[in-house]
């Protein structure tokens, strides 16, 4: 295809990939409980801040930074994947930066910009000052700051972690690209639709030359559609690279389980602790995967972008981030019982997410009789019935009360 015609393409993705909120009828116009915040400090790459916090904020302060795809807007982005539920679930900040169709016509994050992917310089520098506002004004824990993103945010998200490491624990990124791989148009492009492969070494030299940092560098976890035709799957290879090269860790999986139908790989440093992850999402599109998660709520709601697969990712990526392991209702039991004698049973949580329909009931099921392991040693096979397991899949699908 003809570098002309790329760039077409990439001029019309918003269209080819129906991206059509309005007709979806859950756009930009949907209820979100984010805040906009007008001044929180300098602002070279010219976006948009928005922020939700809930009242009950687990301990340590957390903060979960999420760049929205093209095409969207935070709030959109937030509906779809149902950040804020998280959010709100798991009593976490959160901050979701907004592209400007001033800065890419796309609403694209311009991750192949050199005067937006560099320290201290543009859109990267903005996202920076919006993240040291939250700290300053909520009082975040900064050891406890993770960022994720979809496509383009995704390629931002790649960029945040280069340039700005000592910032983040942890990131994620959704059919995105690695850090450093294009510099203009058509660098872009290449990497999009073709991924060409590079060496581990260069592509962690990419991160490494990116700022002063010499580690200890964030975790990372990666998704991506094996049918993807946005961005080249094999985008997810050169990312799983670039971080196994900057954690000095073999390019050989130390694990390859199935989590709710879908192979994922792992490597884990000398504590045991995954530093990186990987999930490859059969037959998926460009977009993120959404599903039942492991708590049985469902977050987010299918759209443009937003496909339904069954496994929640943004559950799942809340989990690597440390963070599903708070309960709000636990917290507030906690801080009654400092007060008076006798605490009050504890209620179900008063944000509960209704369910979405969810068609792929045979991947459902499939999912569901897969054996999920953890880590080596650190959980017991669990046996199943199968009977509950096709009554959730039934349930999950809206067949079923």
């Amino acid at each position: 295809m003809s570098l002309a015609k790329n760039i077409d393409l990439l001029r019309r993705l918003p269209r080819l990939d129906g991206l059509r909120f309005a007709e979806l009828g859950r756009g930009a116009d949907a209820p979100s409980p984010l805040q906009e915040v007008a001044d929180f400090g300098g602002n070279p790459g010219a976006l948009r801040m928005f922020a939700f916090v809930p009242e009950q904020l687990q301990k340590p302060r957390a903060l979960v930074v999420v760049l929205h795809g093209c095409g969207q807007t935070a709030a959109a982005y937030d509906l779809g994947a149902g950040w804020s539920t998280l959010a709100e679930h798991y009593g976490f900040a959160l901050l979701m930066p907004e592209q400007q169709r001033i800065n890419n016509g796309n609403t694209c994050f311009n991750w192949f910009n050199p005067e937006d992917i560099a320290r201290g310089s543009g859109e990267a520098h903005s996202i920076r000052e919006m993240i040291a506002h939250m700290v300053g004004a909520h009082r975040i824990d900064p050891r406890r700051i993770f960022i994720t993103g979809l496509s383009a945010g995704g390629g931002m998200t790649s960029v945040m972690l280069a340039t700005y490491p000592e910032i983040f624990a942890a990131g994620a990124v959704i059919a995105g690209l690695p850090y450093g791989i294009a510099m203009n148009l058509r660098e872009a492009l290449d990497g999009m639709f073709h991924s060409p492969m590079r060496p581990a070494r260069e592509l962690g030299d990419l991160v490494r030359n990116a700022s002063d940092h010499s580690g200890p560098w964030p975790k990372i976890s990666v998704w991506h559609g094996s049918a993807d035709r946005t961005v080249n799957p094999g985008n997810a290879n050169e990312i799983v690279k670039q971080w196994l090269d900057l954690h000095d860790l073999p390019e050989t999986p130390m694990a390859e389980t199935i989590v709710d139908g879908y192979p994922r790989q792992a490597w884990w440093g000398k504590d045991g602790e995954t530093l990186v992850e990987s999930f490859a999402i059969t037959d998926m599109a460009h977009g993120t995967p959404l599903g039942l998660a492991d708590n049985d709520q469902r977050y987010g709601v299918e759209g443009a972008f937003l496909i339904e697969a069954g496994i929640s990712s943004s559950y799942h990526i809340a989990k690597f981030f440390g963070l599903t392991d708070w309960i709000a209702d636990a917290a507030k039991a906690e801080a009654k019982s400092a007060t008076k004698p006798a605490a009050k049973p504890v209620s179900k949580p008063a944000t509960k997410p209704g369910l979405s329909p969810a068609p792929h009931l045979a991947r459902s099921i499939r999912a569901a009789i897969a054996e999920q392991p953890a880590e080596p040693k650190r959980e017991q096979a669990r046996s199943f019935d199968l009977g509950q397991i096709i009554t959730r899949a039934l349930t999950a699908a809206g067949l079923m009360k």
